[in-house]
């Protein structure tokens, strides 16, 4: 079963999901940066230099700087950024998941659009009583461009 443990638990959890893409849509570092667990990893390997980083300072500062990078209007705006959980998997303070993910940003070279479909595979921990991410992985499932 796709969803399974405590329906409080997922429930906070998607909340947690919710969170990070509204600190992506608002580039709001301290939000998004408060879903990482202090010594959590992060990776996006088929991004240019978001291969991978270890501890929540060093994922927020990166992050930072791909806001800077991947928004819209010259990063003027934020970049589109939705998710849709696909999993959730409760067992006491752990958990695991995956969510989809739909984003819309400029290419940083060729200022055309970005459609990008993705998927992160989550592990999650409840710690001083709240869900907080210590690992996602990030995989492109698709990705198209404007021609124009």
């Amino acid at each position: 079963m796709a969803f399974t443990g405590p329906v409080e638990d997922r429930l906070a959890i998607r909340e947690l999901l919710e969170t990070y893409s509204n600190g992506v849509m608002e580039k709001d570092a301290q939000s998004w940066g408060a879903c990482w667990a202090e010594d959590a990893y992060w990776a996006l390997p088929e991004f240019p230099d978001l291969d991978g980083f270890d501890g929540r300072d060093a994922i927020v500062e990166a992050w930072v700087k791909s806001m800077d990078i991947y928004g819209l209007d010259n990063c003027t705006k934020p970049m589109i950024y939705v998710t849709t959980p696909g999993s959730i998997t409760v067992d006491g303070d752990m958990a695991r998941g995956h969510s989809f993910t739909s984003e819309i940003f400029q290419d940083p070279e060729s200022g055309r659009d970005v459609r990008v479909r993705g998927r992160y595979d989550d592990e999650m921990a409840r710690i001083d009583g709240r869900w907080v991410f210590t690992r996602r992985t990030y995989r492109v499932m698709h990705m198209a461009s404007d021609t124009a």
